[in-house]
């Protein structure tokens, strides 16, 4: 089938500012890393991202981070976005496309939130605008991901924006002793036109607005 795009291909040079009702997602950066400290010092979140350089109980290397986050703008070939909730400005997360492939139109996508962020719906509005982005205003055709079998609340937020899944790459963690399995999941552009980060609604809602950021900035 022939691929009938609508939007032109920018890539991810251009860092947008992406608001929503909950959140604003904004370039992240090296100041953001105070911020952030929590995420990266949390077992439940090593464990739930299969992070073993951060489940030893060791502090997190701060230079090193600030030293990773500072280059981030700089990056066209993936977005890194802090995710910053609206009531009280907090930085509590970021949301990220990466493994920009342009030739196929396709990238990753990654999510991950502090201690206290999750089960607010903060996660679910982060990712419907990131895809949004990503699909009306870059023209990917295809996001993927890779979520474990013991993060069964990540699986769920990704199946309610859209997400389908495509398959299971066996035992591929070892967590402490024990092999884990990936599923494999995936959002095409077509899927997104249709339903706009709602799969639950028959037809994409007559205000898009409320799927896709409320307000866009961009660096001039």
């Amino acid at each position: 089938m022939a691929d009938q795009r609508t939007a032109p291909v920018t890539g991810f040079g251009v860092k947008p500012t992406l608001t929503g009702d909950l959140v604003v997602l904004r370039p992240v950066t090296a100041d953001d890393v105070p911020a952030l400290m929590p995420m990266f010092r949390d077992a439940e979140v090593a464990r739930l991202t299969g992070s073993h350089g951060s489940s030893g109980g060791d502090e997190p290397d701060r230079a090193r981070l600030h030293a990773w986050y500072a280059t981030r703008g700089d990056q066209g070939d993936r977005l890194d976005l802090a995710v910053v909730e609206r009531a009280g400005g907090a930085v509590v997360g970021e949301a990220v496309l990466n493994a920009w492939d342009r030739d196929n139109l396709s990238c990753g996508f990654r999510i991950a939130l502090v201690p206290g962020a999750v089960g607010r719906g903060l996660g679910t509005e982060a990712t419907r605008l990131i895809l949004g982005h990503a699909f009306e205003d870059v023209g990917v055709h295809r996001v993927s991901l890779e979520v474990y079998a013991f993060n069964a609340r990540a699986r769920r937020v990704y199946e309610k924006v859209g997400f389908v899944a495509e398959g299971v790459l066996r035992d591929a963690l070892l967590w402490r002793g024990e092999r884990v399995d990936a599923a494999v999941m995936s959002i095409l552009r077509p899927e997104w036109q249709r339903h706009g980060g709602h799969p639950d609604r028959r037809t994409r809602p007559a205000h898009p607005d409320r799927n896709r950021p409320a307000r866009r900035t961009r660096p001039t």
